[in-house]
């Protein structure tokens, strides 16, 4: 169980998120891996209307449509872990942290709010997991472009129970 007895799911449910399936790679990757205690999340790009959501930040995506982009792309990888989870006859609330989150931002090369991009996807860990199960390292990059022009894209380390 989470710390602090956060019920991930009944969180979800306030929130108003349904979870959605697991991402088919577009590669030669899988979605997750486990060793030992950690689950890596491979990277997930932001989608809207079920397609790469394309654009670059300093360019056609304004700030607020990238964090909306990243907050997108936390729910897909939550909709990940819950699969994961699953697997292992475990639920999101066996979660015990979210380590680190790497976000990649396609960007301009004078755009430099990435961090501010990325706190769409760490603030909505943080009403889902709760304040310390959802508190995580960061590290935000801007690039010059991701795959299918997406706008963003970011990957999850986990810990469990």
């Amino acid at each position: 169980m989470t710390t602090l007895s956060t019920d991930v799911y009944k969180q979800l449910a306030e929130l108003n998120i349904t979870l959605p399936p697991v991402s088919v790679p577009a590669a030669a990757y899988v979605p997750y891996v486990q060793t030992g205690n950690l689950i890596f999340l491979s990277g997930n790009i932001a989608r809207k209307d079920g397609q790469a959501w394309v654009g670059q930040l300093g360019k056609n995506i304004t700030l607020d449509e990238g964090k909306a982009a990243a907050r997108v792309v936390a729910i897909g990888l939550v909709g990940t872990l819950h699969a994961a989870m699953a697997a292992k006859g475990k639920t999101l609330n066996d979660v015990t942290r979210i380590v680190k989150v790497m976000s990649l931002v396609n960007s301009t090369a004078d755009f430099t709010d990435h961090h501010l991009v990325t706190n769409g996807a760490s603030e909505l860990l943080g009403q889902v997991f709760g304040p310390v199960v959802g508190a995580h390292a960061r590290s935000a990059f801007g690039v010059a472009q991701l795959p299918m022009g997406a706008c963003v894209e970011i990957e999850m380390i986990v810990e469990l129970a």
